[in-house]
């Protein structure tokens, strides 16, 4: 059996910090909610002595959890903080208390402006007088990943005397390389006593795009804890996100020596929860929860999907509450896409007929950026409308404005291809274009309805018109014609109506 590895959740605390992304205590307790639904081992609640709605955030959420997660608060090596954090966190079935102090060499000249020795006392003691509150303490040993290997040694070590539960390693600044910051907690492991005997928790930054590889370098090390956030978010350039590491240890499990209990059905859900809370938007191309993590849009990859999934997903996309693969079809799908997506929509294609249909979905998707189901159905219909047809559109061109005088001048082709050439003018382009068909085809009737609308997404949507012509006996022919060009889209419909009436076929 491999490691359990506890998931520690910071999204409502380091997340939180992300410019722009705090939450008030209410989105907090629904973030909250749907962590309990992953399963995370712990929830770090939100930094009390900061804030009256931090401390009442942490109440909350510590009376929330229950015996179901871990609540954490934070706080300085500051008695002030830890006395807070106690208050905020009476409540709960399950409290943490985590405190801490910068380690390396910057933090210890520049911002503490203390001595090691006086490092060392000052985490000893914070370690020893939150114990007074929790059994459960937690030492963070900021900025780790710079300092000096046996200094952090021999502040881990104290901390454990002192009765810290657990001991977080973070790279503060994510400025560690995997596998120098995996050698590091390898240090830790060999050479601090009584390591073996409480958690070594890994907390990474993404300064670099590195803090998935970092963290899941700590646990190959011997983290048997990771601290993360849903989408990445925190400081500066984030977190290690959540989604991204408990899939790679899924993954690569074996090799890791590690599992963990998450719940990764509920990943994508909260992945867009906490983006509509926050407001900041998930990227699409984000591993494992953007919306092109399961895209496939290439021909050369759609037709290795469709034939087996595993071609180009390590990943079932229902493990993590995606659904489905999708097949985006764009003017780089092929064949196998196009008859794949039009089954789906109950139209069965092949050989020369496909063949046509493709060259018709060419030609829309070099002047879209997606084709979408509604266009496909469009698209059908538009094909289906011109077999049997008696005049077919070979060109339509119109020039109109203020002041110029509206002309148009269509090109039809007949059955026997013989294309016929007309240029008309009238009170409107749509008006000139109908002229000049009627010159063409010659058969009386009276155009009665003319309607247009969009059927399908984006700015760069299909219009379609559909119209209706009365022939000279009252009988009445509907046409329509579909194109993201809105005269196009028009001289298809009408032409399909007279096509009908002159085949006398509705």
């Amino acid at each position: 059996m491999t490691r359990k590895i506890a998931i520690f959740d910071t999204t409502l605390r380091d997340g939180e910090q992300s410019p722009g992304a705090s939450m008030n205590t209410e989105e907090k307790l629904v973030v909250a909610r749907q962590l309990l639904r992953l399963k995370v081992d712990v929830i770090e609640a939100g930094f009390p002595v900061s804030s009256p709605g931090d401390f009442e955030s942490v109440r909350r959420i510590a009376e929330l959890a229950g015996d179901d997660a871990v609540v954490c608060g934070l706080s300085r090596a500051v008695e002030r903080d830890i006395d807070v954090a106690a208050e905020a966190l009476r409540f709960a079935k399950r409290p943490r208390i985590q405190t801490g102090i910068g380690v390396s060499p910057s933090h210890l000249r520049d911002k503490l402006r203390i001595s090691e020795e006086q490092c060392v006392e000052r985490a000893v003691h914070a370690v020893r007088y939150a114990k007074r509150y929790v059994d459960d303490v937690q030492f963070y040993a900021e900025d780790a990943g710079r300092s000096d290997y046996a200094f952090l040694a021999r502040v881990i070590e104290a901390v454990i005397e002192a009765g810290a539960t657990v001991v977080n390693i973070p790279d503060t600044t994510g400025y560690s390389l995997p596998d120098e910051f995996g050698a590091r907690i390898a240090y830790l492991m060999e050479n601090v006593r009584g390591i073996e005997n409480v958690v070594v928790s890994a907390h990474c930054h993404n300064d670099l795009g590195m803090a998935t590889a970092l963290a899941l370098s700590a646990v190959r090390n011997g983290a048997s804890q990771v601290e993360c956030t849903i989408n990445g978010i925190g400081e500066r350039a984030g977190n290690a996100a959540m989604e991204e590491v408990v899939m790679g240890i899924r993954m690569h499990g074996a090799e890791l020596d590690a599992h963990t209990g998450i719940d990764a059905r509920e990943l994508t859900k909260a992945s867009r929860l906490v983006s509509s809370i926050t407001g900041m938007t998930v990227q699409a191309n984000k591993a494992i929860v953007g919306s092109n993590a399961f895209a496939h849009s290439s021909g050369i990859h759609q037709d290795g999907v469709l034939k087996s999934r595993e071609t180009y997903e390590i990943i079932d996309p229902s493990e993590v509450g995606a659904g489905v693969s999708q097949i985006v079809l764009t003017a780089r799908s092929g064949h196998a896409a196009l008859k794949h997506r039009l089954e789906e929509l109950g139209y069965e294609f092949s050989g020369e007929e496909l063949d046509r249909l493709y060259e018709a979905f060419l030609a829309m998707a070099d002047k879209k950026k997606e084709v979408y189901d509604e266009d496909l159905e469009s698209l059908v219909n538009e094909v289906e409308r011109e077999e049997g047809a008696v005049y077919t559109l070979a060109a339509v061109q119109v020039s109109c404005g203020f002041p110029l005088r509206p002309t148009a001048t269509v090109t039809l082709r007949d059955a026997e291809g013989v294309e016929t050439t007309v240029c008309e003018w009238g009170t409107g382009p749509i008006d000139a274009v109908y002229k000049a068909i009627d010159k063409i085809v010659g058969v009386e009737n009276d155009l009665s309805e003319f309607s247009v609308q969009s059927i399908s997404r984006g700015i760069d949507a299909l219009g379609e018109v559909t119209v209706r012509v009365k022939a000279a006996g009252g009988r009445v022919f509907t046409g329509r014609g579909a194109d993201g060009d809105i005269i196009v889209s028009s001289t298809k419909a009408y032409l399909n109506a007279l096509n009908r009436l002159l085949s006398n076929r509705f």
